[in-house]
This record gives structure tokens, C-alpha cells and sequence, in this order.
């Protein structure tokens, strides 16, 4: 059975519910998903998050520890989390304990554990883990680059907050963050495994029947930078940590997404067979990986990538990437890059749908980014019958990716030491 759209009237609200039976496994899973209510909106750095994680520390009445417990009784997984523009809760479990399963989540709605000491303890929590990333130097590199494409905007701030921002987060905050956000006309529900439309719909009215209606902000357009701003951020370390990215001028509804697909699958998505791993370290040796894909969502589209190398080949791989995207540009691909993308892309296919998780989890995304039930189907089509002519004229188009910016965490010292070794050696 192929997934399917349903709206379901909630009080006086229509909710869409993207359903998919499968009695493959008597597995249930429900997934909430509340739009505009992401990290975008955070009044504090961290505050979406963080309020996710409250919503996970169970009720005020079971407990953290109590809460936890009932739900490991029944094996049944619940959780919420945060993203950049959407807020999610997830339940799943075995046929026979997704009863259960809603009747916690219910509990979960009308009870939260709005106390101090579960503050405390997610706050610590994520204090400690933002003091681990002190020494992440992927993590580094990589916020230094959404602060650099993204200056002065929502997307620019760490999603997971500052040490600062997260101690100044208050239970007010978070109570208040959930309060506006999480609400029954911005929800849309997935919902699938084996029970029947007729039972989901059931549910789905019951769980949301427990939220208000909330005020929805419209959804932020922001643009990536064309500055070709260069970071660097000094640290002991003894590889260069390279992050690069690039404005997309393609908004996610554009029919040309599919191109968008195949191209980004050939700049640096396909392994060894990508410009930039052929380029980088097939042909030189400058590193062990090399990627970059389009990033696509309702807020933006930018070009991104990363790499890591030896200290004394930064400033090489650093131009390598530029000359690499510049010639993609100007250039193009050829018949041959086209033929090996569209192979994978069409073969590897029944691969990305033969659970029901990634059969239900692209009817949501298909409704989310505004398109009809089975578009992929058609996008694929479409691959199939791409001409270089076509995708090379789209390529061309898009001068503005090679407006690259870069984040690079190295460590000036230790590469200058390097080099005086070199010089006395020789």
C-alpha cells in the first residue's frame, strides 16, 4: 500500500495526516511534527532545543526517572526534538503497546515536567556537552561557516545554543516556547505500520484534541552571503578542518530541483566518483575525504562542503576547492559524469523506499515542500530523460556558488614549526 494524505478534523481544525499501513511488522510509529516552530524562532539561543529536551524529561507527577521507567516496561520509544523550523514528538512501539504508547503521550501533553530540577538537569546536560564541542573541531569549523554565510540572521546562531545563552534559559522560557508553538493548526501528523486509516485518524484526533491553536509566524526567507568571506579560528590541532559554502539561488519549490540533484550529486556527493574527492585526493592526495551537496529547505538553499587535510596543504586545498567550483561553473560535466550519476541515482532507488519509514517519511517531505503525493516518482522520470545540454546550461546559470566562503579551524603554530623542520632538513 502507497502512503496517503488525509485531513482529519480536530475541534473545528483540519490536521493533515500522512498514513501508510504495512502489516510486514507489527510495529506502530507516530510522528508530530509542528511547523515554524524551530530553532528559527528561538527568542535565546538553544531555547528550541532545550525545550525539546524538557518535553523529554517526562511528567511533572512520574518523574524523569518514573517516566522513563513506564515507558521502558513497554519497550515503547517517545522523544521530542528540534530542528531549524520544525519541533517534532515521535512514538513508536509494538502493535500490541501503542495503546499504551498514546495514553503516556497524552499524559505527556497535559503534565509536562515543568520543574526546576529537570531544568537544571538538561541545562547541565547540555552545558557539558557545548564544553565538550570546545574541542570538536568539525563542530567549529562548521558553526563558523552557518555564522559566516549566515551573519546577523536566525540560521547564523548555533542551533544548540552558547554556554551563555543556555544559563540564562529559563522554565518560563521554555514553558512559554512550547506553549506558543506547539498547537493543533500547525501540526501535521505521520503516521503509519500496521493499523488501519480509520484507527490513525482515531488517534490522531484524540492526541491533538490535548493542544491549542497557536499564533504561526510566517516562515523566514534568508539568504546565504556572497561576501567570500574567509574565517579562521586558531587551535591546537594537527589537521585543517576546511568548511566551505556558497549562496544556491534555487528555491525548494523550483521545478529544476531534480537538476539541482544530479548536479550536487556530481560536485561532491557520489564518493569517488564526485569532482572534489577525484580532484582532492584521487589525483593529489590532499585529503582523505572531500564532500559538498545543495542544501535545500523552506528558509534557504546554499551550497555546502568540508574537508580535512594536513596542516601545510590548508592554503592548496583551500584553492583547489575554489578552482574545482569555479571550473564546474564555467565548464560544466560531460556525458560520461552524467550517464555513472543517472545510473546510481535510478538504479539506487528501490533502496531509498523499501522500508515503510522512508516510504512515509518522503510522503511527508513531498507534502511539506509543497509537492503531490509520488512527485519523486516523477523527478526520476525526469533524470532519466536529463540532457548534458540541459544540465549544463543550469550549471552555468548558477555563478553564484562559486561565491565561497570559508571556515577553517588550524593551527598557525604547529604548521610554522613545520615548516621550519622542512627548511633545516633540506
Amino acid at each position: 500500500m502507497s502512503a496517503e494524505i488525509k485531513k482529519v478534523t480536530v475541534m473545528g481544525t483540519e490536521v493533515p495526516m500522512v498514513f501508510e499501513a504495512s502489516s510486514y511488522v507489527p510495529i506502530i510509529s507516530m510522528q508530530i511534527v509542528f511547523k515554524d516552530s524551530g530553532s528559527l524562532y528561538d527568542t535565546k539561543a538553544g531555547l528550541a532545543q532545550l525545550s525539546a529536551k524538557l518535553l523529554s524529561e517526562g511528567t511533572q507527577k512520574d518523574g524523569s526517572v518514573g517516566f522513563a521507567t513506564l515507558l521502558e516496561n513497554h519497550a515503547i520509544h517517545l522523544n521530542a526534538s528540534a530542528g531549524n523550523e520544525t519541533f517534532s514528538i515521535d512514538l513508536s512501539a509494538l502493535k500490541s503497546q501503542f495503546g499504551e504508547g498514546v495514553k503516556l503521550l497524552k499524559r505527556l501533553l497535559r503534565d509536562p515536567n515543568y520543574t526546576q530540577k529537570a531544568v537544571d538537569r538538561i541545562k547541565t546536560q547540555q552545558i557539558g556537552w557545548l564544553t565538550q564541542k570546545k574541542s570538536d573541531f568539525d563542530y567549529i569549523a562548521a558553526l563558523g561557516l552557518k555564522e559566516t554565510l549566515f551573519e546577523d540572521t536566525a540560521l547564523g546562531r548555533p542551533r544548540a545554543g552558547t554556554i551563555e545563552s543556555i544559563a540564562s534559559i529559563s522554565l518560563e522560557d521554555m514553558q512559554k516556547a512550547i506553549a506558543s508553538h506547539l498547537g493543533r493548526n500547525n501540526a501535521i501528523v505521520i503516521i503509519g505500520g500496521d493499523l488501519t486509516i480509520e484507527e490513525a485518524e482515531k488517534i490522531t484526533a484524540e492526541v491533538l484534541s490535548l493542544l491549542p491553536v497557536v499564533n504561526v509566524k510566517e516562515l523566514p526567507s534568508i539568504d546565504a552571503s556572497t561576501k567570500r568571506d574567509v574565517r579562521v579560528t586558531e587551535a591546537q590541532t594537527e589537521q585543517a578542518y576546511i568548511y566551505f559554502g556558497a549562496p544556491f539561488d534555487l528555491p525548494y519549490s523550483d521545478p529544476q530541483q531534480y537538476i539541482a540533484k544530479v548536479a550536487g550529486y556530481i560536485l561532491g556527493g557520489s564518493g569517488f566518483g564526485s569532482r572534489l574527492m577525484e580532484e582532492i585526493r584521487v589525483k593529489r592526495g590532499l585529503a582523505y575525504s572531500a564532500y559538498g551537496h545543495f542544501v535545500k529547505s523552506r528558509t534557504t538553499s546554499y551550497l555546502m562542503g568540508y574537508l580535512q587535510t594536513k596542516l601545510e596543504n590548508e592554503k592548496e586545498a583551500k584553492r583547489l576547492v575554489q578552482q574545482i567550483v569555479d571550473e564546474f561553473v564555467k565548464k560544466g560535466i560531460t556525458q560520461k559524469e552524467l550517464d555513472a550519476a543517472k545510473e546510481f541515482l535510478i538504479g539506487s532507488e528501490p533502496l531509498r523506499s523499501e522500508t515503510l519509514s522512508q516510504r512515509i517519511d518522503r510522503a511527508y517531505s513531498e507534502y511539506y515542500y509543497d509537492q503531490p503525493l509520488g512527485y519523486h516518482k516523477e523527478q526520476l522520470k525526469k533524470i532519466e530523460t536529463l540532457t548534458l545540454d540541459e544540465i549544463n546550461r543550469f550549471i552555468k546559470a548558477h555563478t553564484e556558488i562559486s561565491d565561497l566562503s570559508f571556515s577553517i579551524v588550524t593551527n598557525k603554530k604547529e604548521k610554522q614549526g613545520s615548516a621550519q623542520e622542512q627548511n633545516i632538513s633540506k
